[in-house]
């Protein structure tokens, strides 16, 4: 939230003359706080003075109301420092702060933050924000696989640290723990001890090591929780600063300065400190572990990116790093490459294994002018292709990016976390403080070291990191997973909202069928000969442009049929063809054209009904002025489709299809695949109203569609579902995007959707039900009545296993497995990629 008395510039767009510098400035000033409003027509900039606490994305808001709109940039940083939700609050708060900054989204399990500003904002001022917060923060250059690269070298070398420093606590505390406990369990242990050393010796030794332990590896905590309490805003590792400083200190006091102690309570808590470092190091070591197992999917991703290209300059092939390959640079590949970046080919042929874009286990023939994807894999000849895109532009690169944005998304289900992580640390703190307190003034004795050990114990119990994870690791693996599966979240928030569709709406041509006509049927009439007929119809049909005629031609042609010479030609609009060939008039089209040439084709009359019926489209020819034969063609359904709308009925979801075609041609399909409601004969503005209609009555509508004529549908619907073989147009407006053209995945995007929320339901109920009832436990609310405490070793190990337990939930989502196995390469080795990496 920003700060009274703060001023805030945005571009803003589309104003063009006096009129909109007034509509704008009216509608900035009615915001609440908002003491002045000016804006320049010439920079299309507002500066906004506030007096009160003003967010920008309710100028945005108001700005966008008036008709206008507000340009936002997206930085991406890396965070370093966070060990709690009480960080990701506080990096937040900071980023916020910022002028300029709409809104800030902070990820605890990948340490990244997204920061949405209006008109721009300098880098350095998000880095300084962050600093002033008490983390590192540095911006991120833009490139997955750079980034994943350097993430990858930084988590390696932090639990390489950690593992360092846990080694070390664990093996001084272990001594502290064997005297200390081992005197008190075993009696005859004790009687030695003491006679062998003193007690006071002991007490000496324990400390050393306790100190050890507590400005070692335990100095980590320190380093960032004193900080943190000196600024007032606390966070877990302030809570462990003041647990084990309390156990520590208490323990120092009583150890060199016993008189100081009311009598009764000297007692010392050296294994206790010890102990609590140590597990919560574990806890620590083990998280970072987990961590490092969810974004396995990133890297897996980065991993097809080859390090270095071979490229020919000036004639000479040399080797270079991927970095340094350019647009237009011609690239070599060998048999077993792994193409470095996208392209064109320009010489030579092979086969390319594009089983990680596409999910189709055989090899592309490529041959020059074919486009070739970076990632992919070079079977057995060899070819020169020119780089058309690279770096951050490949495509590959940019599944990457969507990957990575959609791992980072906040779901609108982390909101109550929000909430709650904003007070939580400082309640702790206030919980121990009264619990002390409490026992001070009505425990037992020795009430001081009830005091203390019940304080220490709140102090540790308390986990925000288990609320802090418990959404994002979840989204992490379940977007990872699903990018595996071939299926790529753009959005992050489509995660939680495709769980909640109860309708499906599919495109027809290209979504439920193939997209390509296909000849279906060929009956000829008594007297004429089936391949002599094709041979003519073919030949005609050369001279057409239309898609049926492509089918046919394209028949002919897997046929075999002999060619045939064409001497006139004429298209009929609406109606058909007539052209002469090889002497002979043939006409082909409608029964309307064989009606207006005087033909009788009564007699094809109920075989092109029941063709009509089975949703393919039937054609007339005639030869030299009477029928010939009747000729189907049809879109063909995919082999796919029948499972995917089965699958979706057993999810319990409605299916309706949204196509342009005739309302006949549609019911015929809707009847093959039960699909239940069928909406035809619609304009691409009709289907925005169609998915418009569906959402009536709250109902959530999920869009598939692959076309430039489905984006606005795409755009419209609760959840957009682009076929990644579309275009670009529709995979840029959809949410989701299918790398592949198998309509199963649908089901499973559905079904893993469904597992990811479900996961992430049972991460927060422990996270919180944790919290809410130890946290009273360590504080000694069951001593009244069954004479029950909470050791503060205990609350420590307690901890540390509460974030242990949500990380290890979340990964159980890498098993996620489909329904129904998409149209993927069973073999991983064809499949290393996105529908092969598992």
């Amino acid at each position: 939230m920003q700060s009274p008395g703060r001023t805030l510039e945005f571009v803003i767009d589309g104003m063009s003359c006096a009129s909109c510098v007034g509509r704008v400035e009216k509608a900035l000033r009615a915001v609440p706080g908002v003491t002045d409003a000016s804006v320049n027509l010439a920079t299309s900039r507002a500066t906004v003075a506030t007096a009160g606490a003003v967010r920008p994305p309710e100028l945005v808001r108001v700005v966008e109301a008036a008709g206008y709109e507000v340009p936002a940039e997206t930085a991406e940083l890396a965070i370093d420092g966070m060990t709690c939700a009480s960080c990701v609050s506080r990096v937040e708060k900071a980023l916020e702060k910022v002028p300029g900054v709409i809104d800030a989204a902070v990820n605890l399990a990948t340490g990244r933050a997204t920061v949405r500003s209006a008109g721009g904002v300098d880098a350095a001022a998000l880095v300084a924000a962050v600093s002033e917060a008490g983390y590192e923060a540095r911006l991120s250059s833009g490139s997955g696989g750079a980034d994943a690269d350097a993430e990858q070298e930084r988590r390696s070398l932090e639990l390489s640290r950690l593992r360092r420093s846990l080694a070390l606590a664990a093996l001084l505390t272990l001594p502290i723990v064997v005297l200390e406990m081992g005197s008190h369990l075993v009696g005859p242990f004790g009687h030695w001890l003491d006679a062998a050393l003193g007690r006071q010796p002991v007490l000496y030794l324990s400390f050393v090591l306790a100190s050890v332990v507590q400005f070692g590896p335990g100095l980590r905590f320190y380093a960032k929780g004193v900080p943190a309490l000196l600024r007032a805003a606390p966070d877990m590792n302030s809570l462990v600063v003041l647990g084990t400083s309390a156990a520590y200190g208490y323990s120092v006091v009583a150890t060199f300065a016993p008189d100081l102690l009311p009598e009764g309570t000297v007692n010392v808590y050296y294994e206790a400190a010890a102990v609590i470092v140590t597990l919560i190091m574990l806890g620590r070591y083990l998280e970072a572990v987990s961590k490092g197992r969810t974004s396995e999917a990133i890297r897996r991703l980065v991993g097809l990116q080859p390090k270095t290209a071979r490229v020919r300059r000036d004639g000479i092939v040399t080797e270079v790093p991927l970095n340094d390959v350019l647009v237009g640079d011609l690239v070599v590949v060998r048999p077993g490459d792994r193409l470095p970046v996208d392209g064109m080919v320009s010489e030579g042929s092979s086969y390319v294994d594009e089983s990680m874009i596409s999910g189709e286990p055989v090899p592309v023939a490529k041959s020059a002018g074919a486009e070739v994807v970076g990632g992919t894999i070079n079977k057995t000849g060899s070819f020169t292709f020119t780089a058309t895109k690279v770096g951050s532009d490949t495509l590959l690169a940019q599944i990457i990016r969507m990957v990575e944005q959609a791992q980072g998304a906040k779901l609108p289900i982390q909101a109550l976390v929000d909430r709650v992580t904003a007070w939580f640390v400082p309640a702790v703190i206030a919980v121990a403080v009264l619990t002390a307190g409490v026992w001070l003034a009505f425990g037992p004795e020795p009430a001081l070291t009830f005091a203390l050990v019940n304080a220490v114990a709140t102090l540790i119990i308390a986990c925000p990191c288990a609320m802090g994870l418990a959404t994002p690791t979840s989204i992490m693996v379940g977007t990872g997973r699903a990018a595996e599966l071939g299926i790529l979240f753009r959005k992050g928030d489509a995660l939680q909202t495709l769980r909640d569709t109860s309708v499906v709406a599919l495109d027809k041509t290209g979504t439920l069928t193939a997209g390509r006509p296909e000849l279906t049927d060929l009956l000829v009439a008594d007297g004429h000969d089936e391949a002599e007929v094709l041979r003519l119809v073919a030949a005609a049909e050369a001279r057409s442009e239309h898609p049926i005629a492509g089918a046919i031609v394209a028949a002919a042609e897997r046929r075999s049929v002999g060619p045939a010479a064409v001497s006139a030609f004429e298209a009929l609009p609406g109606l058909g063809i007539v052209a002469t060939v090889d002497g002979r008039v043939v006409l082909v089209g409608a029964d309307r054209l064989m009606r207006q040439s005087g033909i009788d084709c009564s007699g094809f009359g109920d075989r092109a009904a029941a063709l009509a019926d089975d949703a393919k489209t039937p054609l007339y020819v005639a030869i030299d002025g009477g029928i010939a034969a009747l000729v189907a063609v049809a879109d063909p359904i995919k082999a796919s489709t029948p499972a995917a709308i089965a699958a979706l009925h057993g999810l319990g979801l409605k299916v309706a299809m949204i196509t342009g075609d005739s309302r006949r041609t549609a019911e015929a399909v809707a009847r093959r695949l039960g699909i239940d409601e069928v909406i035809a004969e619609v304009l691409p503005d009709g289907k925005l109203q169609a998915v418009r209609n569906l959402r009536a009555g709250d109902r959530k509508v999920a869009f598939v569609g692959d076309g430039i004529n489905d984006a606005p549908a795409l755009a419209e619907a609760d959840v957009g579902i682009a076929i990644g073989t579309g275009t670009d147009v529709a995979i840029e407006t959809a949410d989701v995007v299918l790398m592949s053209g198998d309509l199963r995945n649908v089901a499973n995007a559905i079904g893993l959707s469904q597992a990811t929320i479900r996961n992430i339901r049972e991460n927060l109920f422990w996270a919180f039900a944790y919290n809410v009832s130890l946290i009273p436990v360590a504080a000694g609310a069951l001593y009244p009545f069954y004479g029950v405490l909470l050791s503060p070793i205990v609350a420590a190990g307690a901890m540390a296993l509460s974030s242990v337990f949500v990380l290890s939930n979340a990964l159980r989502l890498r098993r996620f497995r489909p329904a129904l196995d998409a149209d993927v390469s069973a073999d991983p080795q064809l499949r290393p990629g996105l529908a092969g990496a598992a």
